[in-house]
């Protein structure tokens, strides 16, 4: 007897996958070669490799470069590239993965309100000085704040035991904007009010300031929900065939989705305690990925992981020069580059459910 494949898991051509992962992860490198070597300091790209590979031992000729390049290269622009990829890469798997989850093509992490808790939760620490957790303190914080807002916005958009598209983005809206105001006041009010210029700029989305000893932390986090999305990818795939359809075909949706919860808020917090709330990745990725390797989350999740590296440290090379030599946040870029996507995604979605009723009165 054949198993019932669930809905996603369609055939598709395994050279496809290779291939586009092969693309992605060859762009990958290129990518952190040249946000090695872009900035206010040229670095050739060849150069920049071999202060690399020096670094690791595996150089085989003498050094051509100054240590001003080389502590460039290596304490500065390395960090923040790394930064860059493990965010990038991690936003979008919480996005595929929350799509999945609220079977909704725009969540993700930003417009549900998510991030804006994860910040809140972070900003706490920072004005306060809360050390409780020693020096993970601030991602803790963050994970706190990421997981009440998910679960929030989640409670206020179900009604009747369903979600609407319309009411879970009006609902991550509203939470968004009153986890914000609050932020905002208490940056006003702190008494570390120095602070606030440098605790605005985070919130706006950035990768510096990152040094070696806190990137473990956010790429132990991309680790492992990569690789337990990766085993529930099947369960993803259950979903979007509906409720009923998944707890029919053997899966415990509710526990399911609370666990995943945890996992996806773990993550997201973890992220924008490192690099601040940057929001659209985990819109735009997944739908650009579902174009080229299909629905199926075994292919989705870690093309969109290496796709969402490649985005995120190309905007942070944009953020460093378009206006050298000030340095804009890359969240701004991001929501540039999203807004756009998201009214586009918004209108699209729009003209498939006028198709749908024009041809069901048909």
């Amino acid at each position: 007897m054949r198993r019932r494949r669930p809905p996603g898991e369609k055939r598709g051509t395994p050279g496809t996958l290779t291939v586009t992962l092969l693309v992605l992860a060859v762009l990958l490198l290129m990518s952190v070669v040249a946000g090695l070597g872009i900035g206010s300091v040229r670095v050739p790209p060849g150069q920049a490799w071999g202060i690399v590979t020096h670094a690791l031992g595996a150089d085989l000729g003498d050094a051509q470069w100054s240590r001003a390049r080389e502590t460039i290269v290596l304490d500065v622009r390395a960090p923040r590239v790394l930064l860059g990829a493990v965010a990038g890469a991690g936003l979008a798997v919480v996005g595929t993965a929350m799509q999945a989850l609220i079977r909704n093509p725009l969540a993700e992490p930003y417009l549900l309100g998510v991030s804006s808790g994860a910040a809140l939760g972070a900003v706490v620490v920072i004005v306060f000085g809360v050390t409780l957790f020693g020096p993970v303190s601030l991602s803790v914080a963050a994970f706190a704040g990421a997981l009440g807002a998910l679960l929030l916005v989640y409670a206020s958009a179900r009604t009747g035991g369903r979600i609407t598209s319309v009411r879970l983005v009006l609902s991550g809206v509203a939470v968004a904007a009153v986890l914000t105001a609050v932020l905002n006041l208490l940056l006003l009010t702190g008494d570390r009010g120095n602070e606030a210029r440098t605790v605005l700029a985070w919130t706006l989305g950035g990768l510096g300031g990152v040094n070696w000893s806190t990137l473990w932390l956010p790429s132990t986090a991309l680790l492992i929900g990569v690789g337990v999305l990766m085993a529930q990818a099947r369960n993803l795939n259950l979903l979007l065939a509906g409720e009923e359809a998944a707890t029919t075909m053997g899966l415990d949706v509710a526990r399911f989705r609370v666990r995943m919860f945890v996992l996806l808020s773990l993550v997201t917090g973890v992220l924008v305690a490192a690099a601040g709330p940057i929001g659209f990745v985990g819109l735009m990725l997944p739908h650009i990925v579902r174009l080229v390797v299909g629905g199926d989350h075994r292919r989705v999740l870690p093309t969109a992981a290496l796709g969402g590296a490649v985005f995120l440290i190309w905007a942070d090379i944009a953020a460093r020069t378009v206006a050298a030599p000030m340095e804009i946040p890359v969240g701004v870029l991001t929501a540039l580059c999203g807004g756009p996507f998201f009214l586009w995604l918004m209108r699209r979605d729009a003209r498939r459910g006028t198709d749908r009723s024009d041809r069901r009165g048909a």
